[in-house]
């Protein structure tokens, strides 16, 4: 006997989903698009400023909100994808595109903060003259208005990886225009020009911990790694504690988007025993011990050969391709 499951109903993937997505779709893109405008309108003055004053870190801080504006603009794109139905060849719709978006934030973190680590460098060699006084004022306006597009970004829903990476843009940049006008301050106060070099340094370390954290986390996902929170062997151990049920295999779980995980499994259970029950039984363990409410489980009953089976001697033929480790209620590799 047979039975998988797909389950959607109260408290299942749909319940699950509106809580991963809290806050309404549409004032995540209102605050995106607020934080949005200011970062572009401060860019293209501090742009003119940087020139003028001949800081690269100013430069490099406008280069960085080049990437805020444009991780938003990715941003809202990815939201709109994401809100499309699946159909078609699309089964889970284009919800992943917002983990496209995510990583595609990652990796400009990365390029940037090689790029300027590299002109840093360059600059401790052999420093220019810098405004610091121009750099100082222009790098506490820039504090305030990213001080602003966080607080906007905040307010949107941040356990989606693709708003989190905007807000890592964001974020950093903060901290690069901190660092910016602690440089401008050095420059003004003592004359010494490496100060914004020293600065942007910094900053690039920042960068390179949120673009790398960024990029393996939507690397797991499109890998169909198992979210980091659960353990796959554990949760196969706790399925078999079931009285009924006598083995799990191929248990598979993965992230369908950010905060969606879902899960997989082929269950055997005793032979005089109600798939049907068992199932529902296994579904609320998944829900209310680890939070997974998309589940699919194929039960069937046992044939006689697995039940005389010993552990370590896995006979197969019941399952052609098992994937990953056997779980029974006795001790067993994992």
């Amino acid at each position: 006997m047979t039975s998988a499951h797909h389950e959607h109903g109260p408290g299942g993937h749909a319940g699950h989903e509106g809580h991963a997505h809290g806050v309404a779709a549409d004032s995540d893109r209102r605050w995106l698009a607020i934080a949005l405008t200011l970062i572009a309108s401060f860019m293209a003055i501090e742009v003119v400023i940087g020139i003028l004053a001949r800081s690269l870190a100013l430069i490099s801080d406008a280069a960085h909100m080049l990437t805020d504006a444009v991780s938003i603009v990715l941003a809202l794109i990815a939201m709109r994808l994401a809100a499309r139905p699946a159909r078609g060849g699309f089964t889970y719709g284009l919800k992943r595109a917002e983990i496209l978006s995510a990583q595609a934030n990652g990796l400009t973190l990365l390029l940037l903060g090689a790029w300027l680590a590299y002109e840093a460098v360059l600059r401790l060699i052999d420093p220019p003259e810098v405004e610091g006084g121009l750099v100082l004022v222009t790098a506490l306006a820039g504090i305030a208005v990213n001080v602003a597009a966080a607080w906007c970004i905040s307010k949107a829903n941040r356990t989606s990886l693709n708003v989190e990476g905007a807000y890592q843009h964001i974020l950093n940049d903060l901290f690069a225009f901190i660092g910016t006008a602690v440089a401008g301050l050095v420059v003004l106060l003592t004359g010494f020009a490496r100060a914004d070099a020293i600065a942007t340094l910094v900053v690039v370390v920042l960068m390179v911990r949120a673009g790398y954290g960024l990029v393996r986390e939507s690397g797991r996902i499109f890998l169909e790694a198992a979210p980091t929170h659960l353990d796959p062997d554990s949760i196969g151990d706790r399925l078999v504690a079931h009285s009924t049920v006598t083995e799990v295999h191929d248990l598979h779980v993965w992230t369908i988007t950010s905060g969606q995980p879902a899960l997989s499994a082929h269950v055997l259970v005793d032979p005089v025993a109600d798939c049907h029950t068992v199932r529902r039984d296994l579904e609320r363990t998944l829900q209310s011990d680890y939070g997974i409410s998309h589940t699919t489980l194929q039960v069937d009953h046992a044939p006689a050969d697995v039940l005389e089976v010993h552990a370590g001697a896995f006979d197969d033929a019941h399952c052609e391709r098992p994937h990953g480790p056997v779980h029974r209620d006795e001790p067993h590799p994992h």
